[in-house]
């Protein structure tokens, strides 16, 4: 019987346990994109506190992929010290990290970017804040080999494995999604030709780090969105990615557009209303060979463990529990199984905006009333 702290491998990457700390925007790098020994910190913490593996905050793999400020960059070579001291000190604490890349097309703005952003087709929808830019085919190839480019530096700079980022609303999401993509040529129509983009920027990956270096994607089972990517479109893509040989899926649902059901849900105050995406994965899963990650939600040991143990995924990821308490694998593993102390309110995202860098405002605050009643 499959538990959660099993030993499993994902190609040749040997990890301690289930539990996959899910990629989320930190905040923590220069405003170019290089990142800080804040951040290093950050995930040399969720390394002591036993997670099996990290998946950083979203990488942009060209300048005008770029969304959020403090978002990380592996757009260029001039960043490798940092990216290395990175990757040492989260091997120093025995942690694994995967980075996530990204390019965000059309959910980001010219003020943030410099120019238009670009999109499959050029069309101004509700998760756009502007109207973007048709790419050419060029360009989309020109895309596809800065994805292959972002992987080999992150192989060369020590990290253990990459994912690429095909959910929540971003270029690929974009591709996938026949709302966004409304192309008449080879990269739209029929499912198979909005798969298109994914596997070339695939491909390059795979090239760029060979067969035994684990290559990840995040993929939405569903855009929670009318005219969005169906489950039955995504398990397509997910078919084909598994065919190319994938090393793990790990599934997600929802963008900024789809109104109660984002990829970040509130108010988790309930067994009922934990593990969202798990439908979604479980279709996934058994369709495809290669291991399956569900997010979304997770917050119970019971029903983490039993997700595991009933083989509905074979591992299972959370980001803001995390945030609050990065040790959680270790507390869990320990002996002590009572729920993650997370709330889901969403309010860590805000210091990242503000205060460089993200952090459980409700733990801020708990900690400060204590000090001032000692």
């Amino acid at each position: 019987m499959r538990k959660l702290f099993d030993e499993t491998k994902i190609n040749h990457l040997l990890l301690p346990n289930r539990l996959v700390r899910s990629a989320t925007w930190e905040g923590m790098c220069e405003a170019d994109g290089r990142p800080t020994k804040k951040l290093a910190a950050c995930y040399a913490n969720l390394a002591r506190g036993g997670v099996g593996l990290i998946i950083t905050g979203y990488a942009f793999i060209r300048p005008d992929g770029r969304q959020l400020p403090g978002q990380m960059g592996i757009h260029t070579d001039s960043f490798a010290a940092e990216m290395r001291a990175l990757t040492e000190t989260v091997h120093r604490e025995g942690g694994k990290v995967c980075l996530q890349l990204v390019h965000v097309g059309g959910q980001t703005s010219s003020k943030t970017i410099g120019r238009q952003p670009v999109a499959p087709s050029a069309i101004k929808v509700e998760q756009f804040p502007e109207e973007a830019a048709e790419l050419s085919v060029k360009e989309i190839g020109e895309i596809a080999a800065q994805f292959g480019e972002g992987a080999r530096r992150a192989k060369e700079y020590g990290f253990n494995a990459v994912q690429l980022h095909a959910s929540h609303g971003y270029l690929i999401n974009q591709f996938l999604s026949p709302l966004t993509n409304r192309r008449s040529d080879a990269y739209g129509g029929s499912i198979e030709n909005r798969c298109r983009f994914l596997l070339e920027a695939y491909w390059r990956v795979r090239k760029a780090v060979g067969s035994e270096f684990p290559v990840l994607v995040k993929l939405n089972g569903d855009d929670n969105l009318a005219g969005g990517l169906s489950l039955d479109d995504a398990i397509t893509a997910a078919r084909a990615l598994d065919e190319e040989g994938i090393d793990a899926i790990e599934v997600s649902g929802g963008t900024p557009a789809s109104g109660d059901r984002t990829p970040v849900r509130q108010g988790i105050d309930s067994r009922e209303q934990e593990a969202y995406n798990l439908p979604l994965a479980y279709r996934i899963k058994q369709a495809v060979s290669c291991p399956v990650m569900v997010v979304g939600g997770l917050r119970s040991f019971e029903i983490v463990e039993g997700i595991i143990r009933r083989e509905e995924a074979d591992y299972v990821a959370m980001a803001r529990p995390f945030i609050r308490e990065p040790a959680l694998a270790k507390r869990w593993a320990g002996g002590d199984e009572s729920h993650a102390r997370c709330i889901s309110c969403n309010g860590c995202f805000k210091p990242g905006l503000k205060s460089g860098g993200i952090y459980c405002v409700v733990d801020r605050i708990e900690q400060e009333s204590k000090r001032v009643s000692l």
